[in-house]
């Protein structure tokens, strides 16, 4: 399969129609993605024919319309669509998190424990995260790998939390691994 190059503009317009298309279910309207992703409605509108041009997005005509993305589309951002997609409980200041969803975890410059981070790829919204909240993610599934930081940064382009980490425990809680 060969890999679509896109524009970092691209790649944000195209991840915030996924993120709202998980919430709605349905089309999304080129003045929502616009307004996420703080752009003019025109500009989406153009960014969108290039999109539909390299078969990533469809155009969904009516009064109900607006935009669906296409399965090409969750592969050239390399997202893992998955039916049963195991939960890791997400927290945003001490809150519980449910529309969000952890795709990824990468730690980063574990080799200087002063200055370790994570990055967090999400599915969902990232509007709500500003720099300086606390976050938590875990205990994942098989590891039971809990991280706790605080967010240092975003990649609106990758929908990614870049936080630094202030605290992580493997086996959190009293469960085993189930590896």
């Amino acid at each position: 399969m060969s890999s679509i190059e896109l524009t970092p503009s691209q790649k944000t317009i195209l991840q915030e129609l996924i993120n709202l298309f998980r919430e709605s279910e349905s089309a999304v309207k080129g003045e929502d993605i616009a307004e996420k992703v703080d752009r003019n409605p025109g500009t989406i509108r153009n960014q969108m024919q290039s999109l539909k041009a390299l078969q990533l997005v469809e155009g969904v005509p009516g009064p109900k319309g607006g935009y669906k993305p296409t399965a090409t589309a969750y592969d050239a951002l390399k997202i893992q669509e998955m039916d049963q997609a195991a939960d890791v409980p997400f927290r945003h200041n001490g809150e519980l998190i449910t529309g969000a969803n952890v795709q990824e975890i990468d730690l980063t410059s574990v080799h200087h424990p002063e200055l370790c981070r994570a990055e967090i790829k999400l599915q969902g919204s990232m509007s709500e995260f500003t720099e300086g909240d606390s976050i938590s993610v875990g205990p994942t599934p098989l590891s039971k790998l809990l991280i706790e930081g605080t967010l240092e940064g975003k990649d609106n382009t990758n929908n990614t939390l870049i936080l630094t980490i202030d605290n992580m425990a493997a086996p959190a809680g009293d469960e085993e691994p189930l590896h």
